[in-house]
This record gives C-alpha cells, sequence and structure tokens, in this order.
C-alpha cells in the first residue's frame, strides 16, 4: 500500500494495536519481516515503510534529510492515530532520530529502540572532528564529502542546531551495542537518565547488529521485552 507517496508494508492478523517500524540507514521496510512475527504473537500488527533514499524510493528526486523523513513520520502517524486504540514504536539507528524529532508530542505506549542516534548535533561534530573541517569551512563550502562515505551538509546540521530533541514522554527500551561508534556512552546513559529509559547493553556489541551472535542477541532482547511488557 501507499500513504501518499510513501511505500508502505503492514504485516500481520487485523487488529486495533500497531508497531510503528521505523528502520535505519541503508535499511529498507522489508527489514521488519524479522519484527513483526514476534510481536504479532502478542496481537499487534506491524507497519513499515521505506525512508526518503530507500527501498522503492531509492531513485526519487527527495532525499533523506532529517526534515523529509520527520516529515514522512509525521504524515504516517497521521494516517494510524485513528485507525488503532494503542500504537507502539520500533525505530533503528537514524529511523529513531527521525522519531525522536518528529513524536517529541505524542505518547506512544511504549518504544523499542535498537542503537538510537540521540545526540544528532554530536555526531556531526564528531563526523567534522574526524575529517578535520570546522564549522566555517562546512558553512562555506555547503557539503561535504567524508572519507568515511557520509555527506556533511550545512542545512542538514543548522537545522539540527535549531530542532534539538527537548522532550520525550513515551516509555522506551534501548538495545545498545557495548562499542557503537556513533552513539557514545555517555550521551545514552544521559538521554536514559534524563528520560527513565530501560537500557541493555549487550558486550562488545557494535552500532550495526550484523553478525550471528549480534542477531541472536537481539532477537532474544526483543522476545523479553516483547514478552515481558507487551500486554
Amino acid at each position: 500500500m501507499r500513504i501518499g507517496n510513501i511505500p508502505v508494508i503492514l504485516y500481520g492478523s487485523a487488529s486495533d494495536k500497531l508497531f510503528l517500524y521505523v528502520h535505519g540507514k541503508h535499511s529498507r521496510k522489508e527489514d521488519a519481516e524479522y519484527f513483526a512475527p514476534i510481536v504479532e504473537r502478542r496481537g499487534y500488527q506491524t507497519m513499515s515503510f521505506d525512508l526518503p533514499e530507500h527501498g522503492e524510493r531509492k531513485n526519487e528526486s527527495y532525499p533523506c534529510t532529517v526534515q523529509n523523513g520527520v516529515h514522512d513520520l509525521k504524515e504516517i502517524h497521521s494516517f494510524i492515530q485513528d485507525k488503532y486504540t494503542c500504537i507502539s514504536l520500533y525505530a533503528c539507528s537514524l529511523g529513531a532520530y527521525f522519531s525522536l524529532v518528529a513524536f517529541q508530542e505524542v505518547k506512544f505506549d511504549r518504544c523499542l529502540f535498537l542503537s538510537p542516534i540521540l545526540d544528532m548535533e554530536r555526531l556531526i561534530q564528531n563526523m567534522m572532528r574526524w575529517s578535520n573541517i570546522s564549522e566555517d569551512e562546512l558553512k562555506e563550502k555547503g557539503e561535504y564529502q567524508t572519507s568515511f562515505g557520509e555527506t556533511l551538509s550545512w542545512d542538514y546540521y543548522e537545522y539540527v542546531r535549531n530542532n534539538p530533541v527537548k522532550r520525550w514522554i513515551s516509555p522506551t527500551f534501548i538495545l545498545y551495542g557495548e562499542n557503537d561508534n556513533l552513539t557514545e556512552r555517555g550521551v545514552l546513559d544521559s538521554f536514559a537518565r534524563n528520560n527513565n529509559c530501560d537500557v541493555t547493553i549487550m558486550p562488545n556489541g557494535e552500532h550495526y547488529f550484523h553478525t550471528k551472535d549480534q542477531l541472536d542477541y537481539l532477537e532474544i532482547w526483543l522476545q523479553r521485552v516483547a514478552y515481558s511488557i507487551i500486554s
């Protein structure tokens, strides 16, 4: 199906309970296939969609900026908010950051975050430091292609600085890899403390959960939070 111009998949039998699944960078809506059966056993449908420049939208002239990501998330939520009595959120990495910006005024039943980007301003500043480029230089250039495959954008950075995440009112459970190189441990601890989050840390885990051990750990975590907290 489509919501506006956004390709969407709805998993599971008809229900009044829904998990909105927001994937991360280099992913796509079909990656919700591993998640949907876990929560369906607790009576939830799962809705996933392609972020800009991902999945079916790779060739669209609609970049994956925070502005566009937030716009799409709000459009999806506007579509579902009156159709379900219970809405929860699962979001990964960049998708978690977009969600934090888009849904500051929304109270989900619960949120599950995998390797969330919690402070994008800090991350961009770190990337500038890794690339030995100053704020003034980035402002002058407009964009800068890093050696590690990321494009730094002054417009993106300026939007992030001017639109901080000031509040988060949904009960939240986080799975974080001990060796996450994008979200620093101090940033995680501060966010979790300020927002009363339940945090699980995988020893020797990374930001990107992709090895068999990491995926097994993720599945065990999902099973635990799904079966212990979802009614």
